[in-house]
């Protein structure tokens, strides 16, 4: 009987499926509509009418805020199709439309919407900045798409909020545009992530930022990104309510969490123990695949990490290109805390802050419980980021000395500034039995800064004795290696002249760059013109990004 169930329901669920795919996205934006209510209209709302007042807000997740438009004339700088249609059911053409475009701007909100802005804290740079929260963000609804998916639309720069304590609830179009691209090109790299569906700007709103904090402020345009996830949750969502006393509303937060985006876990027998695990084993796959890529996040405060495991808040950012492992994208971590090679260890060190917030709702065991899990952690993280590499190397298992494999090439690579990017993807590009043929890596920009480097002979010879080792033929190491290895990633360079265009009122480059970063991996003829598998030009070289935005 049982089995006759699950075959009716297998088939029931295929027809369901062919239906879906069959569904033709929405073409008029004024019929796309959001749920109603949305499910965080169950968890605790402040309703303070002076809503873009500074203000200590207690015993609530988050505070209703309408949003503050952009004025002027408007331009919609790009959009993601593939966001567009996967995730809200709505036509490419939509964009567009006048109704899509304010919609972004924060001027229309769709039936059943309820703008609201998250309330949290966090610890920045190691240093608790008490409450933060969303000070120029607005979650305008729960999207419930055709696949039966839960999508939050959020603007991001569009207006102040009770979180925006001295900003003044806007964002730029040059970080604006760093995000949209960053956010979509992860995603299609395989890093987990938000999503941004579109990008708008202002000719005439105007704000003023010191870009380089040195005192020369200046006014640069308003723009406003409309980020997709399936929640907006954070470490910091936690902490502010053990910081303010607050155990009822943090039980009925993380019950509500679990219950909507952790379902196999609710009837758990210890399901506060099981999340922490979840959680934690997410944010350290995730933290793997940067390791990967060489993202460098650039603001690993705890109030940027995701309780669902993405990458979350796109600020100083940045893909290493001549490698040193101590790359730190921003120009504000001084001391170099968020530096790419001490990711897994912040990530780890987040996560102890995690377990500390949730101690008001556990129990002694349930605490000792969470304890031994953190033990476990280090090495969990230290086995993925090994696993990642290798994978980049053509191998799949894992042997005694692997570590220092890795560990050797990358010393190479920074003894010669060889491109993170490039030096992988170029090692899939040459046989491994040419990788000492000087002919060959004179063919290949990155791999050519290694000729006549006796720390790259050395290396070579032990890269070709693992890969005997585990009897790896050249076919397979090549195949493996590019599907994991991509030629394009979204370098500061390439984003600044895509920037420098959009100032302009030129959006090409951004749009190009948005379809190019679809198939990362594979070559495109227009963006090899545009040079952007080459080495890079000398000015980048002198890029500096910040937090300021």
């Amino acid at each position: 009987m049982r089995r006759a169930f699950c075959v009716l329901a297998a088939l029931m669920n295929e027809q369901q499926q062919n239906i879906v795919g069959k569904m033709k996205p929405i073409v008029n934006f004024k019929e796309w509509k959001f749920r109603d209510p949305p499910n965080y209209a169950a968890l605790p709302i402040d309703e303070n009418p002076e809503y873009n007042v500074p203000v200590a807000v207690k015993d609530a997740v988050f505070s209703k805020v309408p949003t503050e438009p952009l004025i002027g004339k408007l331009h919609l700088v790009c959009a993601s199709d593939e966001a567009l249609v996967d995730l809200l059911d709505l036509h490419p053409s939509v964009a567009e439309s006048e109704e899509f475009i304010n919609f972004v701007a924060g001027s229309y909100l769709p039936e059943g919407g309820l703008s609201v802005s998250h309330r949290y804290g966090g610890y920045q740079f190691g240093f608790w900045a008490d409450q933060l929260g969303d000070g120029r963000a607005h979650i305008l609804g729960e999207y419930v798409n055709s696949k039966g998916e839960s999508w939050q639309p959020q603007l991001k720069g569009s207006g102040e909020t009770p979180y925006s304590r001295f900003g003044d609830g806007r964002a730029v179009l040059r970080s604006s545009i760093r995000e949209m691209i960053a956010s979509e090109a992860c995603y299609h790299l395989g890093i987990p992530t938000t999503r941004a569906a579109a990008l708008v700007v202002s000719d005439d709103h105007k704000v003023w930022r010191d870009k380089t904090y040195c005192g020369r402020a200046r006014q640069e345009r308003a723009a406003v990104v409309m980020r997709l996830a399936n929640a907006w949750y954070r470490i910091g969502s936690i902490e502010i309510l053990l910081k303010r006393r607050e155990p009822h509303t943090m039980k009925l937060l993380v019950d509500f969490i679990i219950k909507q985006h952790f379902p196999e876990l609710e009837n758990s027998d210890d399901k506060y123990v099981d999340w922490y695990l979840e959680v934690a084993h997410r944010n350290l796959d995730m933290v793997a695949t940067w390791q990967g890529f060489g993202f460098t996040h650039g603001v690993l405060n705890t109030d940027n990490v995701s309780l669902l495991g993405l990458t979350i808040d796109y600020g100083p950012y940045g893909f290493i290109e001549h490698f040193y492992q101590n790359y730190v994208p921003n120009s504000s971590d001084d001391m170099g805390r968020y530096a790419f090679n001490k990711q897994p260890e912040i990530l780890l060190w987040n996560l102890e802050k995690l377990a500390e917030a949730l101690e008001p709702i556990l129990s002694e065991d349930q605490k000792e419980k969470i304890k031994d899990i953190r033990a476990t952690l280090s090495e969990y993280v230290q086995r993925n980021v090994l696993k990642t590499h290798l994978l980049k190397l053509g191998l799949k298992e894992m042997k005694d000395g692997d570590d220092k494999l890795v560990q050797e090439l990358f010393e190479v690579m920074q003894l010669k500034m060889g491109d993170f990017t490039a030096t992988f993807r170029q090692l899939a590009e040459v046989e491994s039995q040419q990788l000492l043929d000087k002919s060959v890596l004179e063919t290949k920009w990155s791999l050519s800064k290694f000729i006549d480097t006796p720390n790259w002979e050395k290396w070579v010879k032990k890269y070709q004795d693992r890969l005997k080792e585990e009897n790896v033929s050249e076919d397979e190491r090549q195949s493996r290696m590019v599907k994991v290895n991509p030629v394009y990633v979204p370098k500061n360079w390439i984003m600044q002249e895509a920037i420098a265009d959009a100032e302009k009122n030129n959006f090409e480059k951004v749009r190009f760059l948005l379809k190019l970063f679809k198939n990362p991996f594979e070559v495109n003829e227009e963006a090899e013109k545009r040079g952007y598998s080459s080495q890079p030009p000398s000015w980048s070289y002198g890029l500096k990004l910040s937090c300021s935005s």
